[in-house]
């Protein structure tokens, strides 16, 4: 490699990971999700990576934050099919790397939640999980809801949880690590497992 490529290189990467670069960059993401997203609150951030499909379905509250890679997919049309989606996140929300958030009929996340990273919730399924289905590859079954996720205010989500269609999650509670949650629990609840089950019950 020449000199001169060298230099270049050199050159990009430090002016790419300045924090000049980043702010600017962090200043372009927030003027995106105000002119793209239902609503964007105010002291909003979307991270340097996201995925966002129809932006128009979403709204974010105040003091939002995310780091990286964030996914969040609002699903009006598929396989034929057309959904009237939704996803609703409230205020002082704030997300680790790599939450996936999918909805084809409605995913509401209340105020002050905490999600870790690599979570995944979702209204919904790809087929019916029955013998029918085997004549279709799983890319190309329909979608399915069985009812909306709803997470109640200052829900604490821990890294790796899997959130199933149609749980609500009670206000206040704890999600442990690698839990997957197929169904609702109430308010005050400490849960963890596969499938998830109540460990306690927080007394205040």
């Amino acid at each position: 490699m020449s000199f001169i490529k060298k230099y270049i290189i050199k050159f990009l990467f430090r002016v790419l990971h300045s924090d000049a670069y980043k702010k600017y960059k962090q200043q372009q993401n927030n003027e995106w999700g105000k002119n793209h997203f239902k609503t964007f609150g105010k002291q909003s951030g979307l991270p340097d990576i996201f995925w966002i499909k129809n932006p128009q379905y979403i709204s974010i509250g105040d003091n939002f934050s995310s780091l990286f890679n964030l996914r969040l997919e609002a699903w009006d049309h598929f396989q034929g099919k057309t959904f009237q989606p939704e996803i609703r996140i409230g205020n002082n929300v704030n997300f680790n790397s790599d939450v996936h958030i999918g909805a084809i009929d409605k995913i509401i996340i209340g105020n002050n939640v905490l999600m870790a990273s690599r979570i995944y919730i979702s209204d919904h399924y790809h087929g019916n999980i029955s013998a029918e289905d085997l004549h279709t590859v799983p890319a190309e079954r329909p979608l399915s809801s069985k009812g909306p996720v709803v997470i109640e205010d200052n829900v604490w989500i821990g890294e790796g949880v899997c959130i199933l269609p149609g749980v609500t999650i009670g206000e206040n509670s704890i999600i442990g690590a690698n839990s997957v949650v197929n169904k609702s629990f109430p308010r005050n609840s400490v849960i963890a497992g596969i499938p998830a089950r109540l460990i306690k019950t927080l007394e205040k």
